[in-house]
């Protein structure tokens, strides 16, 4: 199975039966590696929605490489203010997550060489050909997962007070 297929479906594990109330709320987590101090106060949903910024973001970036395009729209984003989420961010960012991480795979299947691209800047790791950032996906995903693990289940403990 596709590692960014399987992330997704443990973020749709952790959003069963989660009400609305808990998944908006605000969770403080302690440090951790890739959550930057920035992103350490958010609920589940801005997480799904910061998730769904970047998630789209990668994918034009991978499309516009392996096309040999310049970047442009979502692939030429500012990473430390275009990917923050609202703090209104609700129910809805689930599906726009959903939708992200779909469009993603299937995008991927249209896509030739990934290999000896050009490359664009990670804002961290450097230049990235269109196969590096295919990586970087399910990475991201991955970071953000540990961290809505915490906000759900704190969330999820403060509800049952």
């Amino acid at each position: 199975m596709n590692k960014a297929k399987g992330i997704f479906e443990d973020y749709i594990r952790l959003a069963d039966g989660l009400s609305t109330e808990a998944g908006h709320r605000i969770v403080e987590v302690p440090p951790m590696r890739g959550v930057d101090e920035g992103m350490r106060r958010w609920s589940f949903y801005m997480i799904l929605e910061h998730n769904t910024i970047v998630n789209r973001s990668i994918s034009a970036t991978i499309q516009q490489l392996a096309r040999g395009e310049q970047l442009r729209g979502p692939a030429s984003i500012d990473p430390k203010k275009d990917v923050l989420p609202s703090q209104s961010a609700g129910g809805e960012k689930l599906g726009e997550f959903r939708d992200s991480v779909n469009e993603h795979l299937r995008m991927l299947g249209s896509l030739g060489r990934l290999r000896g691209t050009k490359t664009a800047p990670h804002p961290i790791f450097g230049d990235f050909d269109a196969h590096n950032w295919t990586c970087m996906f399910p990475f991201h995903l991955g970071l953000h997962y540990k961290q809505a693990k915490h906000v759900v289940r704190t969330a999820k403990a403060e509800q049952m007070r």
